[in-house]
């Protein structure tokens, strides 16, 4: 009998460990009936507390979260309780340390059989990934913005060796392009470093109108 599993220990089954984000998850559980709520431990990390230091609530809760946000979960909570879910909202809060963190709370009824009884919901602290992502981002901009501005160089001194101007008239002539068609200087710029090096039966067949 043969198995499509893959074993733990094989090449196809490692996976980076740095591959996964620290995203903390937390559950919570809420019963009608008795009123109390009822949190996982890792729940209690989130907010900095250990079970036992705190006894969950809403009164308890709303401090944490940042006040523009306060209105908006305790609406989120009624609809909850009253409807059931599945339903999701994304939260600030301040751990007892006020270090902010951004989580996505998704929650839902618990039946018995057809009857709610209670609801139960998963916590997820999305603030490294928030952070990761912005970093990338902040990273991609910065690695094109120096492409760009490498591009715009190198095409100054291709106006200014065929045009005999200095290097404040080469932008001049670009930017004024870049209005007139509508477009950015990097991308006039761009177009400028291809006229240049494209074969010369090309070059010939449309020329820039910068060069």
């Amino acid at each position: 009998m043969t198995s499509n599993s893959t074993a733990p220990g094989s090449a196809a089954g490692r996976v980076p460990q740095d591959e996964f984000l620290d995203c903390p998850t937390g559950l919570v559980e809420y019963y009608f009936a008795e009123g109390e709520f009822r949190w996982s431990d890792g729940l209690y990390a989130i907010y900095g507390y250990e079970r036992g230091e705190i006894v969950p609530s809403l009164d308890m809760v709303l401090p944490h979260i940042e006040p523009e946000d306060r209105a908006v979960v305790l609406a989120y909570w009624e609809r909850v309780a009253a409807v059931g879910g599945p339903s999701s909202i994304y939260v600030s809060i301040r751990d007892r340390k006020d270090h902010q963190h951004k989580l996505l709370f998704s929650a839902d009824y618990i039946l018995d059989g057809t009857t709610p009884v209670g609801v139960w919901g998963v916590v997820v602290d999305l603030t490294q990934s928030i952070h990761a992502d912005r970093h990338q981002l902040a990273t991609e901009a910065v690695a094109a913005s120096a492409i760009h501005r490498a591009a715009i160089e190198q095409a100054k001194g291709i106006l200014m060796g065929r045009a005999g101007i200095d290097a404040d008239r080469a932008y001049e002539l670009m930017s004024k392009m870049s209005q007139d068609t509508n477009r950015k200087v990097h991308a006039i710029a761009h177009e400028i470093i291809e006229r240049t090096t494209a074969p010369a039966k090309e070059a010939k067949a449309e020329r820039h109108p910068l060069l």
